[in-house]
């Protein structure tokens, strides 16, 4: 079915990430209370969602990313349409799930898709710019810090948008709570990503055990020369 390993580590990311994506827009509607923060619930699948990235950022590059985010945007476009007529269609009488109720739960969240379509191409964009920047710097070495980097800016991106479309401009919240969320919520993010930083050794020692040292090393030389181009033959990588 797959003609190498290495596509099939790419799929087997692609389909995380794109859940992942997925469920935090269907479920981020839903503000919680966490160790005296409001946050929206849509945090949860975040971890999984920094883990994918840094891992194809690293081994498939620029076009590997961009390629899922095309995919991904694509998949979160299908998901609105279909909300968008599912909420469309009246509820039968004996429906134990009313129009109102339907309409309260993913009304909300087509408002975070969205605003998620728009943070996510601006907050992809600039992940990928700010994780090959500090790739063209540290080389190999220094994987915590492009990874985190890149968060911490693209999140700030990200965070600001979709909570401004899914909950500001709707008139949800008002512009100081929004300010407010908008702080928790990116702080317990980067928090998150900071954390989950020995996931992302974990799946490069994980990628290296399935495809061999030797080849990994090669994917990952092949992958730095097509993205750094010019800087990487220069011997700035």
């Amino acid at each position: 079915m797959f003609h190498s390993k290495k596509e099939l580590i790419f799929i087997t990311l692609a389909m995380f990430f794109a859940a992942d994506a997925i469920t935090a827009e269907l479920i981020g509607g839903k503000l919680i209370h966490f160790m005296g923060l409001t946050l929206s619930i849509g945090v949860i699948p975040w971890p999984v969602i920094y883990l994918a990235t840094d891992v194809i950022n690293e081994f498939y590059g620029k076009k590997g990313v961009r390629r899922l985010s095309i995919i991904t945007a694509c998949l979160i476009a299908y998901t609105y349409i279909i909300l968008y007529i599912a909420m469309s269609i009246h509820a039968s009488s004996n429906s134990p799930i009313s129009d109102s109720v339907f309409a309260n739960v993913f009304g909300q969240s087509m408002w975070l898709i969205v605003g998620s379509l728009v943070a996510f191409v601006f907050s992809q964009l600039v992940d990928n710019s700010i994780f090959w920047m500090l790739r063209k710097k540290t080389g190999h070495a220094m994987i915590w810090l492009r990874s985190t980097g890149s968060t911490i800016v693209s999140q700030l991106v990200d965070t600001f948008i979709v909570l401004g479309i899914g909950f500001w401009l709707q008139g949800k919240l008002s512009t100081a709570d929004y300010l407010h969320l908008v702080l928790v919520q990116y702080l317990f993010k980067i928090t998150i990503a900071i954390i989950a930083t020995p996931l992302i050794y974990g799946g490069h020692n994980l990628i290296f055990r399935v495809l061999g040292k030797e080849e990994a090393h090669s994917i990952l030389e092949e992958t730095a020369k097509h993205s750094l181009g010019d800087d990487y033959i220069a011997g700035k990588h």
